[in-house]
């Protein structure tokens, strides 16, 4: 069983920052890659920014150089910097975290999601 717990949105202004955080709890053999993604009502769901076990990231163009992702892997927690905040930034933010379990000699990859946090910037 693995549950995630979201953190840090809320309202900014344009120009602005938030710092999201994703704390994961649970069973598992290994966690694996961390990531943010968003989603408003007029767009699908998009990857933010992602970053493995070793700290390697990736992010969207349209947040590289504005937001900065981190991970402790000793408290299994995510953060997400976000600055210089955009009206277009708005979005529900979610924490999506991939895991190993291992079962019967095998291993099995899972992802599980977060419920989400919003972000809100205002113009």
């Amino acid at each position: 069983q693995v549950h995630v717990m979201e953190s840090g949105g809320g309202l900014a202004q344009a120009g602005g920052s938030l710092r999201l955080s994703c704390a994961a709890s649970g069973s598992w053999l290994s966690l694996n890659t961390m990531a943010w993604y968003r989603q408003n009502p007029e767009k699908q769901r998009e990857l933010v920014a992602s970053i493995t076990t070793e700290g390697s990231t990736n992010y969207a163009d349209s947040v590289k150089g504005r937001f900065t992702i981190s991970r402790d892997n000793t408290k299994n927690t995510m953060w997400l910097q976000m600055n210089s905040l955009k009206p277009e930034d708005t979005a529900v933010y979610y924490c999506n975290v991939e895991f190993s379990v291992e079962r019967d000699t095998y291993v099995y990859d899972y992802d599980y999601w977060g419920q989400g946090t919003q972000v809100a910037v205002s113009s």
